[in-house]
């Protein structure tokens, strides 16, 4: 699904404002809306029909229902020819790109946009950052070299970074910032992105390790603020950007919540009889445990929870406390039951012996 608000129609030769976005006839705006029928996708659809806006969607429509109440157009981001189909769709006020992961792919999109969208929302990472997740990071950081026509795969892939995925993001930005102009775009920079429909299953990993209850490996110092963001705080942010807001911003939660908060309300939205045993960093380093995946969330790294979203938080950005977070996640996967079969969620969660064998080796070394 894709990002692309729709106004009503206007005669072909009328170029689209640039003053922002201009309101419907009925007192409602037409705004921006998304690239995929899941998760960060399907939120920003949601909140943009929250907000009233007309919405169109650009799916290849192979798997999945579209919404209802948007307007729905059948194609596929990475074919240049359904691309170029798009402007005799338009004209849009704003459009909000969750498919940017390969830099001339989305600038072929943006460029057959550019005539007719007044203002283009991309949703990066902080991955795109040289320094992550080694250094605490702001806006002015420095980024990942990567060109606006790169294919696939471009860059490498380091230990703990950079990686192609951050590569491909940068050369998005490029692509977008290029055609657009900075006047035009905005950039958006999650850092980890949770909530309900999360398909990549890193908090329903822990939903469901602490729902089994027993002595629980807890990473790290219990003390170590964090900042994951909902899902749902990122999309209404993009949909403040596509209403006006343009710049470069990293989008986190404030850090002033600990992974302890975390894992208990974790351990209290599931009703858990379960014991979190913390076990430090540098023991499970020794121990070949895998940041990330084995214990997901865990990163040791200075920068991993370290990036200002100050700049956000004064254009707009709001965020839920992570509480709220976990327990409508809960909600989502005992509700409906979701089969997450990406296939990222075979990375994830330690095996049970490993675990104990962590644990029970914690307590001879501590003897």
């Amino acid at each position: 699904m894709r990002p692309v608000s729709t106004n009503q129609p206007r005669s072909g030769s009328e170029p689209p404002s640039t003053h922002g976005i201009e309101p419907h006839q009925d007192g409602r705006y037409a705004t921006p809306n998304p690239w995929c029928t899941h998760f960060l996708g399907r939120a920003v659809v949601s909140a943009a029909l929250e907000r009233q806006h007309d919405v169109t969607i650009f799916r290849r429509g192979t798997s999945g229902e579209d919404p209802a109440n948007v307007h729905s157009v059948r194609g596929d981001y990475t074919d240049v020819r359904d691309v170029a189909r798009l402007e005799d769709h338009g004209p849009w006020d704003a459009v909000v790109d969750t498919l940017a992961f390969v830099p001339r792919e989305t600038l072929a999109v943006a460029q057959a946009l550019k005539n007719s969208v007044t203002r283009y929302v991309v949703i990066s990472t902080v991955s795109a950052y040289e320094g992550w997740p080694i250094e605490p990071l702001t806006e002015s950081s420095a980024v990942l070299e990567c060109p606006s026509d790169a294919g696939p795969g471009y860059g490498f892939d380091g230990n703990p970074g950079p990686s192609t995925y951050g590569f491909g993001k940068a050369g998005c930005e490029r692509a977008v910032m290029e055609t657009f102009g900075a006047s035009r775009s905005a950039i958006l920079r999650p850092g980890v992105i949770l909530g309900p429909h999360e398909y990549v299953g890193r908090l329903p990993w822990w939903l469901r390790r602490l729902e089994r209850g027993g002595q629980v490996l807890a990473p790290g110092n219990p003390g170590r603020p964090i900042h994951p963001v909902d899902v749902r705080d990122v999309a209404n942010f993009a949909l403040t950007c596509a209403e006006g807001a343009t710049g470069t911003f990293n989008v986190t939660a404030p850090g002033t919540e600990t992974f302890q908060d975390f894992l208990d309300a974790c351990a209290e939205t599931v009703g858990a009889n379960a014991e979190l045993e913390w076990v430090p960093d540098e023991f499970l380093v020794s121990q070949g445990i895998r940041q990330r995946t084995e214990i997901p969330l865990w990163r040791a790294y200075a920068g991993a929870w370290a990036v200002d979203s100050s700049a956000a938080r004064a254009a707009g950005l709001t965020t839920r406390p992570i509480a709220e977070t976990v327990r409508d996640t809960w909600e989502w996967l005992t509700e409906e039951q979701p089969e997450l079969d990406n296939e990222r969620v075979a990375e994830l969660g330690i095996a049970s012996e490993r675990e104990a064998e962590a644990l029970s080796g914690l307590k001879e070394l501590e003897r």
